[in-house]
């Protein structure tokens, strides 16, 4: 089983961070493709760099998919889930957001649970894939730290410091699990885990099991109605990519 990673910023350290995280959770009979775009939003961080990252998503299933082997499932790094629903217009294997696996096994995992994320410009976004995807009961609070997405890949920061604070609040206000709103912040989950004392969800691992586990059982992309194929072909530029295993 082959899975394709997207991270859709162009961040090569980071797309790196992501794939060894996702490596960690795969199992042995399933390969990792983690990419990025040459060119776009160096983080996402406001709705401008989320269309640019749906436009990289797009492009970069549209290149595999239409490539020798494509991939038998997808995973958007990025806990926006940009692009999420036109690239399930584009193939009909799973496609799989990080913020959508992340709240599904945390709203498994506890009744519930809160979401700590970066700047406080993305809660606004938060807060609307919380309402799309049916979790207005299960989550019990939306928390900012205030860490830029950039400064997550450095892993000597102190970023976990500020991180565990945020989730033990979560925690002191009703959460029994704590989804990681960054897909930056992947390495911090085991860590985190330990410091706060409830289960910690990452979103790639979320995201990266959850596909897999549809590939296994023969689910894929609903072809009928909304995710059919768009009925025009909008034409996009070849993406360069950068791949992690190369840069790693």
């Amino acid at each position: 089983m082959r899975i394709l990673l997207i991270n859709p910023n162009t961040s090569r350290a980071m797309t790196a961070k992501i794939a060894d995280a996702a490596r960690g959770v795969a199992g042995p009979d399933v390969d990792i493709d983690a990419v990025c775009p040459a060119t776009g939003a160096d983080a996402i961080e406001s709705h401008t760099d989320e269309i640019a990252a749906a436009a990289a998503v797009v492009e970069l299933i549209a290149a595999d998919r239409d490539g020798g082997a494509p991939a038998d499932a997808y995973v958007i790094a990025c806990f926006g889930d940009p692009g999420l629903d036109a690239a399930r217009e584009l193939v009909s294997v799973p496609v799989v957001g990080i913020a959508e696996a992340a709240m599904h096994l945390a709203a498994v995992s506890g009744r519930h649970f809160g979401v700590v994320t970066t700047l406080s410009r993305t809660l606004g976004r938060a807060h609307d894939l919380v309402a799309r995807y049916g979790m207005e009961r299960a989550c019990v609070s939306l928390a900012a730290t205030g860490i830029p997405v950039l400064d997550l890949e450095d892993t000597g920061s102190d970023a976990v410091t500020t991180i565990e604070r945020a989730s033990a609040e979560a925690v002191a206000g009703g959460a029994d699990v704590v989804v990681l709103g960054c897909a930056g912040m992947a390495d911090l989950c085991a860590e985190l885990t330990l410091r706060v004392g409830v289960p910690v969800v990452d979103g790639v691992a979320a995201a990266v099991g959850m596909a897999s586990g549809m590939v296994r059982m023969g689910l894929g992309t609903s072809k009928r109605d909304e995710y059919a194929l768009p009925p025009r072909a909008h034409p996009t530029s070849p993406p360069q990519v950068r791949n992690a295993a190369v840069f790693a």
